[in-house]
């Protein structure tokens, strides 16, 4: 297996190497963003209803222990909201503008490292199309020095050879296109929900909270 794929990357040339070694960073970057999705996001969203129940009952502070235990972006954007909209002392636009920055904040950590696969999945056809182009001049250079005494395999081989990073470049580019797009519809996703659980505490409020929780149980954003 090493063997033959060492044939494969002569020859490739370097535009075959260069193709290897792009699909080794966008595996990484995928194993990297999916285990920093599943830690972010896998503890679900049926934690919102929970603690919007405690909110509208009062139980703040029960509220406030479930986001806690929760890395989820939009427990962190609830936990601002219920912060922000419990202190007397500040106004809703305020705690609006907040919430939003907090919400950007976790949004452009979410899609860190997703402009390298995009930069991969655009490259690699094009890096592959650069091989084969090279190749299918090489191939005609041969037939060129070959004059009358041309052979049909010298050829066929040569288009064969210059043909391979064309598919190796599609190779890397597909997934890496998917995955991407997968991971974007993630944090479109994930954007929404947020903004949807902070209007719901905004909206869910019944009552004003209390004065003294505000002034002694709440922890400063």
């Amino acid at each position: 297996m090493l063997e033959r794929l060492n044939i494969l990357l002569e020859l490739g040339g370097p535009v075959l190497m260069t193709l290897v070694v792009l699909s080794i960073v966008a595996v990484s970057i995928i194993a990297y963003k999916s285990l920093q999705f599943v830690m972010l996001l896998g503890q679900g969203k049926s934690f919102v209803s929970i603690v919007l129940k405690h909110y509208r009952a009062h139980h703040y502070e029960d509220a406030l222990r479930i986001l806690a235990r929760n890395r989820s972006p939009v427990a962190r954007v609830m936990d601002v909201a219920i912060v922000g909209h419990a202190r007397a002392d500040l106004k809703e636009f305020m705690v609006r503008e907040e919430i939003e920055r907090i919400a950007a904040l976790h949004l452009e950590r979410m899609r860190s490292y997703l402009r390298g696969l995009e930069v991969i999945g655009t490259l690699s056809p094009l890096l592959g199309l650069l091989g084969t182009v090279m190749g299918m001049i090489d191939a005609f250079q041969q037939l060129e020095y070959a004059g009358s005494r041309v052979d049909p395999g010298v050829l066929s081989g040569g288009i064969w050879e210059a043909l391979l990073t064309t598919a190796a470049g599609l190779v890397v580019a597909i997934p890496t296109l998917a995955m991407l797009n997968w991971f974007e519809r993630i944090i479109q996703r994930t954007a929404h929900e947020m903004e949807n659980a902070a209007t719901q505490v905004f909206t869910g409020a019944v009552n004003e909270p209390p004065v003294d929780y505000v002034t002694s149980q709440l922890r400063a954003t």
